[in-house]
């Protein structure tokens, strides 16, 4: 099970079809989770937190958030969400397909606007906090999709989709006049996006230096410095804690026993994953398990 698969599984509101790409789930932090590690995809992500603090980051601008903040993310950006210490967070995580937004090729709205804005030639603002002059507009747009959604009403996806344009319209008419410069040279984000969505679809297998080295077309010790410099940490560190971070998903939601808890987390070696899992979430896993079971 990958992140974006574990997160479709314990959606709490699913409010769309199918065929209408549209999708909002409620997260809490640490309830549900303690995190979720740095990852992509082809999606838009709208981050509205509604109480608590935490720490969002996307390409590698890490943010504190609170309630009201809204965080737009583009398709193809790094991001990442985190428990700020001692705080816990509830969010309503938003995510739609672009194809949402476009009427074709031809369209005039894709062409000079959707599109430049889906592959970051449009910048604008990322975290829309409180002090922007235009965050209650947003604000207001969001609730009144979340509301169109609760009660679907017949034709409630015309009016979703042209909420959603007045919130594209807001975030380019406000958008940043001076383009700001990239925190990170885009072939460097390209190659850390392959590194990172490797790991999200194998962690459970058997993964070394020397795989990810061929994967970049490294070297073994360019790929290792190459890694650490730009995520603060070796590769084996990071795995380690994206495998770890999985395997406490695991003890929540489902009933395997700690030993297959470890092995689909990509840990063959037992008391190597008590030690680190102890280590990291403070119990081991079967105690961990238990002080995580919620009355009935």
């Amino acid at each position: 099970m990958n992140l974006n698969e574990y997160q479709n599984y314990h959606e709490t509101k699913t409010h769309t079809a199918s065929d209408f790409p549209y999708t909002t789930y409620l997260c809490s932090i640490p309830l549900d989770f303690t995190q979720v590690p740095t990852h992509w995809h082809s999606e838009i992500e709208l981050i509205v937190i509604k109480k608590g603090r935490g720490v969002v980051s996307v390409d590698f601008q890490s943010q504190n958030v609170s309630a009201g903040d809204i965080i737009f993310i583009r398709p193809g950006q790094l991001h990442s969400i985190e428990q700020e210490q001692g705080r816990s967070m509830e969010y309503e995580n938003i995510i739609l397909k672009p194809d949402l937004l476009m009427s074709g090729t031809n369209d005039l709205c894709a062409v000079r606007f959707i599109t430049p804005l889906m592959t970051g030639r449009l910048t604008v603002d990322t975290f829309l906090t409180p002090s922007l002059s235009y965050h209650r507009e947003a604000s207001e747009y969001i609730r009144q999709i979340d509301l169109l959604c609760g009660t679907t009403p017949e034709g409630y996806q015309l009016a979703v989709k042209g909420y959603l344009f007045q919130l594209i319209f807001l975030l380019i008419s406000n958008r940043l006049k001076e383009e700001a410069e990239p925190a990170i040279q885009s072939k460097t984000l390209e190659k850390l996006k392959t590194i990172l969505k490797y790991v999200e679809e194998h962690y459970p297998d058997h993964i070394t230096i020397e795989d990810m080295a061929a994967l970049t077309y490294y070297s073994k010790s360019h790929f290792m410095k190459f890694f650490k410099s730009h995520m603060g940490r070796g590769f084996i560190e990071y795995l380690n804690d994206y495998r770890l971070t999985m395997a406490e998903r695991l003890l929540r939601s489902s009933d395997l026993s700690v030993l297959e808890v470890a092995q689909q987390s990509g840990f063959d070696n037992l008391s190597y994953f008590n030690r680190i899992f102890k280590k990291k979430y403070g119990n081991s896993p079967g105690k961990y398990r238990g002080s995580m079971a919620r009355p009935s």
